[in-house]
């Protein structure tokens, strides 16, 4: 018999990817090497976090796997990217400058 636990409603984190986050996390270190630890958490607009994961993500799909300064993978360096935009969507909403209006005109 096993010991009653209730886990409804919490995320699943046995789900993660341990290779995925170790990458992320080698990006991780290199940004706080560079610049300082935690150091994003002062806040960055969405649209610079953005721009970074795309550029990452082209990149990556261009065929480069690594970041030529950090030399860890382009696609951790872009989950890093949407990682801050998801925490400054909670703990900076002021820096939230995305266009929210329609762009392309179309309905």
């Amino acid at each position: 018999m096993n010991a009653h636990k209730d886990d409804t409603g919490k995320p699943p984190l046995d789900l993660l990817d341990r290779y995925a986050l170790e990458q992320i996390g080698y990006a991780l270190h290199h940004g706080a090497t560079k610049y300082s630890r935690h150091n994003w958490r002062d806040g960055i607009a969405q649209s610079r976090l953005i721009a970074a994961a795309l550029r990452h993500l082209f990149a990556h799909n261009d065929g480069e796997d690594l970041d030529s300064e950090s030399d860890c993978l382009h696609l951790a360096h872009a989950a890093c990217c949407i990682m801050f935009a998801i925490n400054m969507l909670e703990t900076r909403p002021d820096l939230d400058d995305r266009h929210k209006g329609i762009s392309n005109g179309k309905d």
